[in-house]
């Protein structure tokens, strides 16, 4: 049984509801399945699927073992896959796990084959017979191979490229985790000054002992790149640490990113970062610890029992942001786009003031620059403006999107709406509210040229004197008539989003 190489692939984009029903649904399911799988009492066919559902979502499982293990082997394998899973993908909504001998994967879209008579054809075909059978000829004198030959030499082929492109991922990423503290450098897009940040680096050891060796209580939360622990250093100081995921998304490039980019900047409405750390192949990030924890929470995952954040506050919250992204695309030393800007990166101190974070997705752009190409999708779908996900552009328009369902009660003059419910009962300022919903009709016009600057928006939100000009249907909206086809280069398809 090997267990090397191997490689875990998780696909980045994490259950944000109903979180611990799907881990609990996930772990029963492939319980189920390995010993469906693996057990001599079940035939040890050494594969075995099953698909769960959770409300409007069917999760499809696979677990195999080459045909050459043992019952318990298989198991084992198995069982050693499944730890990797959670360690490595918990919460994602899909993950493969692939090691010689055995594999586990799941999706939230069906990937393996069901044929008619109702069984499962598996990615891998069990052995052949040893014994060997002869091969009948026809009258000819030509050599007709029996099914069994062609499918053991087909089998083989597929087990032979499946390892053979294990290996080739398994050393590239060793490739990728043996970066070198030296190597964390950033060439400017104006220039060719390299900016280096030795001053910032922690020990691992520091690091252990002020989260308790990454301890569960410590925990705070987990993203797609990895999760976040609060620790408290020996002056009594209290951090977040982002501990990067050995399987995440996030490499050595994003995390140089992130780094470079944080330690430039310097603003209330964005986290501060202290430092990182590069030691045993561990990525890690330290920041400000953020009492509040995410504006997520305070959104959506508050108790039935707990007010609501009353519109002041949320209003408040609105300038803050505003005046953070004003920074990060006018005002710093580098032009910056976001890329992935969403409640949960929303992070709110004691006094409740917001902190834009998590620059690992961000784009730097020249001093003078306002758009620019890039080659893959990032960012959260749903919180990202229609034509990045068809054109792959980014513009400083980017981060000003809201969802174009607002349109359909703009237009049917009932834009209060959109208002949360939960505040209807409570005081809130009904100018204020239009006022920010026009403004968020503004920038998903399709034409991005048409859409506000941060400056412009900040002016917006601080002054009630300034007139703001009528929104146009938005991009891709129910309304939006559109004539030519525009094939998603990224093969995503199109989907009216509608606000949770």
């Amino acid at each position: 049984m090997d267990e090397d190489p191997s490689a875990a692939l998780g696909n980045g984009w994490n259950f944000t509801e109903s979180r611990e029903r799907f881990t609990e649904l996930l772990e029963n399911t492939m319980s189920d399945l390995v010993t469906a799988a693996a057990d001599d009492r079940y035939g040890a066919k050494m594969f075995a699927t099953k698909e769960a559902s959770l409300k409007n979502i069917t999760i499809y499982s696979l677990v195999q073992c080459t045909p050459d293990l043992s019952s318990s082997d298989c198991h084992k394998c198995l069982e050693s896959a499944l730890a990797r899973l959670r360690s490595c993908c918990d919460g994602q909504q899909g993950a493969n796990i692939l090691y010689p001998s055995c594999n586990v994967r799941y999706e939230t879209y069906p990937f393996y084959r069901i044929n008619t008579t109702g069984s499962v054809t598996p990615l891998l075909l069990p052995s052949p017979p040893t014994t060997p059978q002869a091969s009948p000829t026809g009258s000819g004198g030509k050599r007709k191979f029996s099914p069994k030959i062609i499918i053991a030499v087909g089998a083989s082929i597929a087990f032979v490229v499946l390892l053979f492109s294990v290996g080739c991922y398994w050393r590239s990423r060793r490739r990728a985790e043996d970066i070198k503290y030296n190597d964390i450098q950033y060439e400017q897009n104006a220039g060719n000054e390299v900016t280096t940040v030795e001053s910032l680096q922690f020990d691992l050891g520091t690091i252990r002992a002020a989260t308790n060796n990454f301890s569960a209580d410590n925990k705070l939360g987990e993203g797609g790149f990895g999760a976040v622990y609060k620790g408290t250093l020996s002056n009594g100081q209290e951090i977040a640490v982002k501990r990067l995921a050995r399987c995440s998304l996030q490499g050595a490039t994003e995390f140089k990113n992130e780094v470079v980019l944080v330690a430039k900047l310097q603003h209330r409405n964005l986290t501060r970062l202290l430092g990182f750390c590069l030691e045993k192949k561990e990525m890690i990030l330290v920041y400000e610890f953020v009492p509040n924890k995410s504006l997520n929470n305070f959104l959506f995952d508050l108790p039935e029992n707990q007010a609501p954040l009353d519109w002041s506050s949320r209003y408040r919250i609105i300038g803050g942001i505003a005046r953070g992204l004003l920074y990060l695309h006018e005002d710093s030393r580098l032009r910056i786009i976001h890329r992935d800007l969403k409640s949960s990166n929303i992070l709110l101190d004691q006094k409740m003031n917001p902190k834009i974070s998590d620059f690992g997705t961000a784009k730097i752009c020249g001093v003078d620059q306002t758009q620019g190409n890039t080659n893959k999708v990032v960012g959260t779908f749903g919180y990202m403006p229609p034509e990045y996900n068809t054109r792959l552009l980014d513009s400083e328009s980017t981060d000003e999107l809201l969802l174009s369902y607002a349109w359909k009660h703009w237009r049917d003059g009932t834009p209060l709406e959109l208002l949360d419910q939960r505040l209807r009962d409570h005081s809130y300022t009904q100018n204020e509210v239009i006022r920010c919903i026009q403004i968020g009709l503004l920038c998903v016009q399709e034409d991005p040229a048409d859409r506000p600057t941060m400056a412009s928006i900040v002016l917006m939100l601080n002054s009630n004197s300034v007139t703001l000009s009528s929104p146009k249907p938005p991009a891709f909206s129910p309304q939006h008539n559109r004539t030519e086809n525009m094939p998603s280069v990224n093969e995503i398809s199109s989907t009216e989003i509608y606000p949770r």
